[in-house]
Protein backbone atom coordinates (compact mmCIF):
# COMPACT_ATOMS: atom_id res chain seq x y z
CA UNK A 1 0.00 0.00 0.00
CA UNK A 2 1.20 3.48 -0.90
CA UNK A 3 -0.16 6.66 0.72
CA UNK A 4 0.01 9.92 -1.24
CA UNK A 5 -0.48 13.38 0.27
CA UNK A 6 -2.31 15.28 -2.48
CA UNK A 7 -1.57 18.90 -3.33
CA UNK A 8 -3.18 21.66 -5.37
CA UNK A 9 -1.96 20.05 -8.62
CA UNK A 10 -3.97 16.89 -7.84
CA UNK A 11 -7.50 18.27 -8.33
CA UNK A 12 -8.27 15.76 -11.10
CA UNK A 13 -7.00 12.90 -8.93
CA UNK A 14 -9.77 13.56 -6.41
CA UNK A 15 -12.38 12.76 -9.06
CA UNK A 16 -10.85 9.26 -9.27
CA UNK A 17 -11.57 8.64 -5.57
CA UNK A 18 -15.23 9.62 -5.84
CA UNK A 19 -16.27 6.07 -4.93
CA UNK A 20 -14.75 6.66 -1.47
CA UNK A 21 -16.51 9.97 -0.80
CA UNK A 22 -20.02 10.40 0.60
CA UNK A 23 -21.25 12.66 -2.22
CA UNK A 24 -18.61 12.59 -4.95
CA UNK A 25 -16.14 15.42 -5.41
CA UNK A 26 -17.01 18.97 -6.39
CA UNK A 27 -14.20 20.40 -8.52
CA UNK A 28 -14.58 23.87 -7.00
CA UNK A 29 -14.60 22.56 -3.42
CA UNK A 30 -11.65 20.26 -4.15
CA UNK A 31 -9.66 23.10 -5.67
CA UNK A 32 -10.40 25.31 -2.64
CA UNK A 33 -9.61 22.54 -0.12
CA UNK A 34 -6.28 21.63 -1.70
CA UNK A 35 -5.24 25.28 -2.13
CA UNK A 36 -5.65 26.10 1.57
CA UNK A 37 -2.47 25.89 3.64
CA UNK A 38 -2.93 23.36 6.43
CA UNK A 39 -5.54 21.29 4.56
CA UNK A 40 -4.47 17.71 3.88
CA UNK A 41 -5.92 14.93 1.74
CA UNK A 42 -4.06 11.61 1.92
CA UNK A 43 -5.05 8.73 -0.36
CA UNK A 44 -4.11 5.06 0.10
CA UNK A 45 -3.52 2.99 -3.02
CA UNK A 46 -3.40 -0.77 -3.48
CA UNK A 47 -1.52 -0.85 -6.75
CA UNK A 48 -3.29 1.69 -8.97
CA UNK A 49 -6.61 1.50 -7.09
CA UNK A 50 -7.53 4.06 -4.43
CA UNK A 51 -8.74 2.11 -1.38
CA UNK A 52 -9.01 4.83 1.26
CA UNK A 53 -8.53 8.46 2.16
CA UNK A 54 -8.24 10.73 5.16
CA UNK A 55 -8.62 14.50 5.34
CA UNK A 56 -7.21 16.76 7.99
CA UNK A 57 -7.37 20.47 8.71
CA UNK A 58 -4.84 22.32 10.84
CA UNK A 59 -6.50 24.75 13.23
CA UNK A 60 -4.72 27.42 15.26
CA UNK A 61 -6.05 29.16 18.36
CA UNK A 62 -4.29 32.12 20.03
CA UNK A 63 -3.82 30.41 23.39
CA UNK A 64 -3.53 26.78 22.30
CA UNK A 65 -1.33 26.66 19.22
CA UNK A 66 -2.01 24.46 16.22
CA UNK A 67 -3.75 21.10 16.22
CA UNK A 68 -4.92 18.74 13.48
CA UNK A 69 -8.63 18.03 13.10
CA UNK A 70 -9.14 14.66 11.42
CA UNK A 71 -12.07 15.67 9.22
CA UNK A 72 -12.99 12.39 7.53
CA UNK A 73 -11.73 8.85 7.04
CA UNK A 74 -13.07 6.58 4.32
CA UNK A 75 -12.03 3.06 3.33
CA UNK A 76 -13.48 1.07 0.45
CA UNK A 77 -15.59 -1.86 1.64
CA UNK A 78 -13.28 -4.32 -0.17
CA UNK A 79 -10.26 -3.01 1.78
CA UNK A 80 -11.76 -2.89 5.27
CA UNK A 81 -10.14 -4.96 8.00
CA UNK A 82 -6.71 -4.79 6.32
CA UNK A 83 -5.25 -1.86 8.27
CA UNK A 84 -5.86 0.79 5.60
CA UNK A 85 -7.73 3.13 7.96
CA UNK A 86 -5.11 2.75 10.68
CA UNK A 87 -2.29 3.44 8.21
CA UNK A 88 -4.05 6.57 6.93
CA UNK A 89 -4.64 7.90 10.46
CA UNK A 90 -1.00 7.26 11.37
CA UNK A 91 0.12 9.02 8.18
CA UNK A 92 -2.02 12.05 9.03
CA UNK A 93 -0.59 12.05 12.57
CA UNK A 94 2.90 12.09 11.01
CA UNK A 95 1.88 15.09 8.88
CA UNK A 96 0.54 16.79 12.01
CA UNK A 97 3.78 16.19 13.92
CA UNK A 98 5.96 17.40 11.06
CA UNK A 99 3.76 20.51 10.73
CA UNK A 100 4.31 21.38 14.40
CA UNK A 101 0.84 20.44 15.65
CA UNK A 102 0.63 19.70 19.37
CA UNK A 103 -2.11 17.09 18.87
CA UNK A 104 -4.85 15.67 16.66
CA UNK A 105 -8.53 14.99 17.31
CA UNK A 106 -11.64 13.56 15.67
CA UNK A 107 -15.30 13.11 16.51
CA UNK A 108 -17.14 9.90 15.66
CA UNK A 109 -20.21 8.03 16.80
CA UNK A 110 -19.80 5.34 19.45
CA UNK A 111 -21.53 2.84 17.17
CA UNK A 112 -19.08 3.43 14.30
CA UNK A 113 -17.07 0.38 15.29
CA UNK A 114 -14.73 0.43 12.28
CA UNK A 115 -13.75 4.07 12.84
CA UNK A 116 -13.23 3.64 16.58
CA UNK A 117 -11.09 0.56 15.90
CA UNK A 118 -8.93 2.42 13.33
CA UNK A 119 -8.50 5.50 15.52
CA UNK A 120 -7.51 3.57 18.63
CA UNK A 121 -5.24 1.20 16.67
CA UNK A 122 -3.43 4.31 15.39
CA UNK A 123 -2.78 5.45 18.97
CA UNK A 124 -5.82 7.59 19.69
CA UNK A 125 -7.73 7.41 22.96
CA UNK A 126 -11.22 8.33 24.13
CA UNK A 127 -10.61 10.62 27.11
CA UNK A 128 -14.20 11.72 27.72
CA UNK A 129 -17.81 11.68 26.66
CA UNK A 130 -18.54 14.29 24.03
CA UNK A 131 -21.63 16.06 22.78
CA UNK A 132 -21.59 17.57 19.33
CA UNK A 133 -23.75 20.61 18.66
CA UNK A 134 -24.19 21.62 15.01
CA UNK A 135 -25.76 24.40 12.97
CA UNK A 136 -27.26 24.19 9.46
CA UNK A 137 -27.44 27.42 7.45
CA UNK A 138 -29.85 28.25 4.62
CA UNK A 139 -28.32 27.69 1.22
CA UNK A 140 -25.55 25.55 2.64
CA UNK A 141 -24.61 22.36 0.87
CA UNK A 142 -22.49 19.43 2.01
CA UNK A 143 -20.65 19.46 -1.32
Amino acid sequence: MIIRDLSSVDVDTVASIGHLLDHGASTAATRRFLAEPGHHLLVAYDGEVAVGFVTGVQMTHPDKGTEMFLYELGVDETARGRGVGTALVRALADVARSSGCYGMWVLTDDDNVAAVRAYTAAGGSDPQLTTMISWQFDGGSPS
